[in-house]
């Protein structure tokens, strides 16, 4: 079955995680505020994309994160628990765009778009490698 049959806009995946004093600004260096560091709210909306494609693609291929425009608009405290989501709005070539949003156990943290790249591991490997060696 092709990609473009199995990848359609739609499709939604999603991660959580419960705030512990780890995911804290401080904790990564992001700020003082004991709250969910944003740079933790990105990586969890862009580990509910993987959750919403990366069972579909080949063996040997992955998708990387190449564009994300997000609003971090409410601080969430430590013991709360945050879900994100990536909803597939388009596939085209190779690119992949996602609506994303987080949410605290009481209100809308986060949300924006997202773009992955489908890209055969190896070959990209292969790309990284030459840069080494300039």
């Amino acid at each position: 079955m092709p990609l473009e049959d199995k990848i359609h806009a739609g499709i939604i995946g999603s991660a959580a995680l419960e705030v512990g004093e780890e995911h804290t600004a401080p904790s990564i260096g992001s700020g003082k505020v004991r709250v969910l560091a944003t740079p933790v709210m990105i990586n969890l909306i862009e580990a509910a994309a993987l959750a919403a494609i990366e069972h579909l693609l080949a063996p040997g291929y992955q998708s990387l994160g190449t564009r994300l425009d997000v609003r971090h608009i409410a601080a969430t405290p430590v013991g709360m628990r945050v879900t994100a989501t990536a909803e597939v709005l388009s596939f085209e070539g190779r690119t992949v765009c996602f609506r994303v949003e987080a949410r605290d156990e009481r209100e809308l943290i986060g949300d924006g778009k997202h773009e992955r790249v489908i890209v055969n591991v190896a070959k990209f490997d292969q790309r990284v490698q030459r840069k080494l060696k300039s």
